[in-house]
């Protein structure tokens, strides 16, 4: 698979995990009971997100690809902004970034050269499964069950969490999310329904509440 290709389903699932949430500090395994949905602690977990309105953050990312023997593993930096977007940098084992914005999804190359752009009308599927988790991460918990079956364990301090697409547009590219966390999200799991499977790690986080003057002109702010 060439390297275009890769950076394409790269591309995808970047506009998924990079809008999911504000990713955090490590956590404990997680020893109470599943509660089958559980609105109550999906609602309280939305809260804990909520409070961050911006996450600087380290990854890990494995992508373990159908059509591939061996797994593709990068890492990085990732900005978080929830009101802005978001600003993905990868370090190894090739340097670009990715800034994902309303507008749509822009890639840059290692001297910052703007390489490719795909306008939101592009990326609708991306942009309806981005404008869900924003409004979570808002404490809006109305569109996440209006396209995901939502199952939740543990407790707001240490939480697991599930969602399955009930929509037929989301379910063509995705089959589920896992993710888990604290305060912060910690590790996501996406399960794309090609059977390629995205999984992160985060760490060495802390909280931003305003962007560098170089971040803000990235995220088409003055």
């Amino acid at each position: 698979m060439g390297t275009m290709n890769v950076r394409g389903r790269l591309v995808k699932v970047i506009c998924v995990v990079a809008l999911t949430g504000a990713p955090g500090v490590g956590t404990a395994p997680v020893s109470a009971a599943a509660a089958d949905g559980n609105p109550a602690l999906v609602s309280q977990i939305a809260s804990h997100l909520a409070a961050a309105r911006g996450v600087r953050a380290q990854f890990t990312q494995t992508q373990t690809l159908a059509a591939m023997k061996q797994p593709l593993i990068s890492t990085g930096s990732l900005l978080f902004l929830r009101e802005r977007g978001v600003i993905w940098q990868i370090a190894t084992p090739y340097k670009a970034t990715y800034v994902i914005t309303d507008a749509g999804v822009a890639e840059l190359d290692a001297r910052g050269q703007r390489v490719t752009t795909r306008g939101a009308q592009g990326t609708r599927g991306v942009a309806q499964v981005s404008k869900m988790m924003r409004a979570m991460l808002g404490g809006d918990l109305s569109a996440l069950y209006s396209q995901f079956d939502v199952q939740a364990e543990g407790s707001a301090a240490n939480w697991r969490m599930r969602l399955t697409p009930n929509q037929p547009q989301i379910a063509q590219s995705i089959k589920s999310i896992q993710m888990s966390g604290g305060d912060y999200l910690q590790n996501l799991r996406i399960a794309l329904a090609n059977g390629d499977i995205t999984q992160l790690e985060f760490s060495r986080s802390e909280t931003v509440s305003e962007p560098a003057p170089a971040e803000r002109s990235l995220l088409g702010a003055p």
